[in-house]
């Protein structure tokens, strides 16, 4: 499921959940149960069922810490976060990240650590908050850079490179994001290197 969240593809994604619930159902497992909720409920809030989404993703949340599991509880966490966010609860959002942070640096649950200082960024960003967001961003690339998280790379790139344009820098928001796009060699044609293309042509 998380690989099918991180490519984007919601299609996909869909039909593992069904899979997974029906599996999930048939050996009474509550704990799988509970992932295919939060997936289900994102894509909902994703597709713009956000009301019901919101509902399916904090229940199916709540049910995979009820059971006393801890790993990938902060991609749970900020799965909610960017729910949260798609429906205007910004400041549940932030708290949420801010949150997930504190559970990864006790458990050392890493792997999501770039992404969720982003994410922050991002939101500190819309509320006028550029040099905390530029903060975040740069810590983000250099979490992702140490763990070889090109994805991850990318994404904090982008965002940086989108921050310099805001700020009529478009020199150095090409120097940030060029060099990290064309480390790449495949996958042009998912959503992540479409939108650096992008931006890149857009910077000149």
């Amino acid at each position: 499921m998380r690989l099918l969240w991180l490519a984007g593809d919601d299609a996909a994604l869909d039909e593992g959940v069904t899979e997974l619930i029906a599996v999930a159902t048939e050996q009474g497992f509550p704990h799988w149960r509970a992932q295919a909720a939060i997936y289900r409920g994102w894509a909902m809030v994703k597709n713009g069922d956000v009301a019901e989404g919101m509902s399916l993703l904090r229940s199916g949340a709540a049910a995979y810490r009820s059971g006393g599991a801890e790993l990938f509880v902060p991609h749970y966490m900020a799965l909610v976060a960017a729910a949260c966010e798609i429906s205007g609860q910004v400041e549940e959002s932030l708290t949420l990240l801010n949150d997930a942070l504190g559970i990864i640096e006790r458990t050392g649950e890493r792997w999501l650590a770039a992404e969720l200082n982003r994410h922050k960024g991002r939101l500190l960003q819309g509320r006028g908050y550029y040099d905390a967001a530029e903060s975040l961003y740069l810590k983000a690339l250099g979490i992702a850079g140490e763990q070889a998280a090109r994805l991850w790379e990318l994404r904090a790139a982008r965002s940086l490179a989108r921050l310099y344009r805001e700020q009529h820098r478009p020199d150095k928001a090409r120097d940030f994001l060029a060099p990290v796009y064309a480390s790449f060699t495949e996958g042009f044609h998912t959503p992540d290197l479409e939108e650096a293309k992008a931006l890149l042509d857009e910077l000149g």
